[in-house]
């Protein structure tokens, strides 16, 4: 039999060609980076699970956003973590909270660049749950009241876009009602629909010091079986008004990615989160990997399964690597 005239390494031969027909592409203006706030001053503390991230105070994170922007990173999503905690979380909702602080601040120094804020209570609480324990079990639809307060101090503070993580029932609805009730209808919600109960959390606990004291998060958050539901959760937090869906983890969950965006047609973020980065960090310390190689790889894999921007903790290395 004669060789079949279509060969498709015909255009794999130059990088030049390649290129012509690369169907994924991955650029700075797809990442966001997540960074974590303290109070005080002048500090910048390094997590131990995960190398090269940093908690910074307000001024260090004005000063590390400058080094964000100038290598093409438009957004960060913000974590908070307080000097004191309560069984309701107080500080998540308080108007001089270390969010609210440093958004103000990092939207005077920077006003183009785009300022998201995680919405959850777990940072904030004694017992490190995403919401008011009530006999032992969350409290949904209270709540939901304390992060829709949450939400709108964000807003107040001159947040771009507020992210609910906390995976209560309803809250998105709640939120969306409060920021247009209290004149923030232009803020759009980055919904975390699809927040899976992920062994990959562990580093992410450590640096925003949320492990649980009791019990776990798995009566709120996704069972790692399950894509159907994913999908209902998205298409519910549609309903509620929400303008970008969340899948999290991002690469033990690429089929989610996929399905929650064909399925859905909205925007799409996938969260590269903190026990993937650190597998990937360990990794290449042992010399086990081509870092580079792999993580642009990786966060290629996400945007080919759908996802229209990622938040990841490579975000600023990426794009240096990418310009």
């Amino acid at each position: 039999m004669p060789f079949p005239t279509t060969r498709l390494r015909r255009m794999r031969r130059t990088e030049t060609l390649r290129g012509l027909v690369r169907e994924s592409h991955l650029a700075p203006a797809h990442l966001i980076q997540p960074a974590f706030v303290v109070p005080g001053e002048g500090v910048r503390e390094e997590v131990d699970s995960m190398p090269g991230v940093e908690r910074f105070s307000i001024s260090e994170l004005v000063a590390e956003a400058t080094e964000l922007t100038s290598v093409g990173i438009g957004a960060v999503l913000l974590f908070g973590i307080p000097s004191a905690k309560d069984e309701t979380g107080s500080g998540a909702y308080d108007d001089e909270g270390v969010v609210q602080m440093a958004v103000r601040a990092l939207k005077e120094a920077h006003p183009d660049l785009i300022v998201i804020t995680d919405v959850c209570l777990c940072a904030y609480t004694s017992h490190g749950h995403c919401g008011f324990v009530r006999d032992g079990e969350i409290d949904n639809d209270l709540t939901n009241e304390l992060l829709a307060k949450t939400a709108i101090s964000h807003a107040e503070a001159g947040a771009d876009a507020v992210a609910p993580s906390d995976m209560m029932d309803g809250r998105v609805g709640t939120i969306r009602f409060q920021l247009d009730e209290e004149g923030h209808p232009n803020v759009p919600i980055v919904a975390y629909s699809a927040k899976y109960a992920s062994a990959f959390y562990g580093p992410f606990r450590e640096a925003a010091e949320s492990t649980p004291e009791f019990g776990d998060r798995r009566s709120y958050q996704l069972d790692p079986a399950n894509s159907d539901e994913a999908v209902r959760e998205a298409k519910l937090d549609l309903e509620e008004g929400a303008d970008m869906l969340m899948v999290k983890p991002a690469t033990p969950y690429l089929d989610v990615v996929r399905r929650v965006k064909d399925e859905t047609g909205a925007p799409v973020a996938a969260y590269h989160v903190s026990g993937e980065y650190s597998m990937l960090k360990a990794a290449a310390a042992n010399g086990w990997i081509d870092e580079r190689a792999a993580v642009l790889e990786t966060l290629t894999s996400i945007r080919r399964a759908g996802a229209d921007a990622i938040v990841t903790y490579y975000a600023k290395e990426a794009a240096g690597w990418l310009r």
